[in-house]
């Protein structure tokens, strides 16, 4: 009666999708199975039904996890005390190239707080390698501007009953790139001074969806001509540089740069591209943004694109997770 009852807990807290389901199902399944261990020749077939239970127990363990890793680190890189009330101003921003200005007006930050946090929900597709298969992506991204930092999280459908967790971090000016099998068995776990350099990179294209962080003291910029601008970020002892590309009207067009691409017999830097695609901008709390980026390696064998994706949403400056 008690091992029915634990199942039965486990069963309705499973499908309230509370996460910790999993816990009740172990007990209930430990229990089951030394009852059949008891009266084996009657109840042995039961040891399917347990394994069957038990496997899918694992693997919400390790969602579980890897969740709450996540939430780990976010609790310590949310603090509250990082918000600070700031309003851009027309003399901030006429201290940059023209190309930049226009950028930045075009994006509609003056006048309003200067954007410490973003809040990011994206989807997308991306593929490991130029000949595989693209998998759907659902990603979360937190950006902070001072000091300068990321952490992106992300759900990888690589086939029907197979899936990747993937985490991205940016921090004190390290990188660190981890994706779990089903959330439990390391895949990639990448640390290192290539990984930094990329990091940074990453997080210096992608100020396009924070456009104020181009005010940051890291940022310098350098005006090439009247559409194309370079950014050059130092940070954590690495200093690494990228093209802007804009419109005439002072929209995102693409970023490029050179950065580590990781091969077998070692990282070598590669051409590597953030570009717009389309015309697709959307205001998010007045902020005018890209949505729609897809980023691609450019190799002397041909153009790798691994990732495309689709902002759905941001908020500023609201640090809860």
């Amino acid at each position: 009666m008690t091992t029915c009852l634990l199942f039965i807990v486990s069963a309705g807290t499973y499908l309230l999708r509370k996460e910790w389901w999993w816990m009740v199902a172990a007990i209930a399944i430990f229990v089951s199975q030394i009852l059949i261990f008891i009266y084996w020749k009657d109840a042995r077939f039961g040891t399917i039904a347990n394994v069957i239970i038990l496997i899918t127990c694992v693997l919400s363990y390790g969602s579980w996890s890897f969740d709450r890793m996540v939430k780990k680190e976010l609790n310590s890189f949310l603090p509250e005390n990082r918000i600070e009330k700031r309003i851009v101003t027309p003399e901030m921003v006429d201290e940059l190239p023209p190309v930049v200005q226009r950028w930045l007006n075009r994006s509609n930050i003056i006048g309003k707080e200067i954007i410490q946090i973003a809040h990011l929900k994206q989807r997308g597709e991306m593929k490991t390698k130029p000949e595989g298969s693209w998998m759907s992506v659902d990603s979360e991204q937190y950006i902070i501007a001072k000091p300068p930092a990321f952490i992106w999280v992300a759900n990888v459908k690589a086939a029907p009953f197979l899936h990747l967790s993937g985490r991205d971090k940016y921090e004190s000016g390290r990188g660190h790139m981890l994706i779990k099998l089903y959330s439990l068995i390391p895949v990639v776990d990448a640390r290192g001074k290539e990984i930094d350099q990329g990091a940074l990179l990453r997080y210096l294209g992608e100020i396009v969806w924070l456009p104020s962080a181009a005010l940051s003291d890291y940022n310098t910029w350098e005006e090439i001509d009247p559409t194309t601008a370079k950014a050059t970020m130092s940070y954590g002892g690495i200093t690494a540089s990228g093209i802007f590309k804009f419109d005439e009207n002072g929209d995102f067009v693409s970023f490029k740069a050179d950065r580590y691409y990781y091969r077998k017999e070692g990282s070598i830097l590669e051409k590597w591209l953030i570009t717009a695609n389309g015309k697709n901008y959307r205001e998010f709390e007045g902020i005018r943004v890209p949505v729609n980026l897809s980023v691609t390696w450019k190799f002397e064998t041909g153009d790798f694109t691994w990732y495309r994706l689709e902002i759905t949403e941001i908020k500023y400056n609201k640090s809860q997770i």
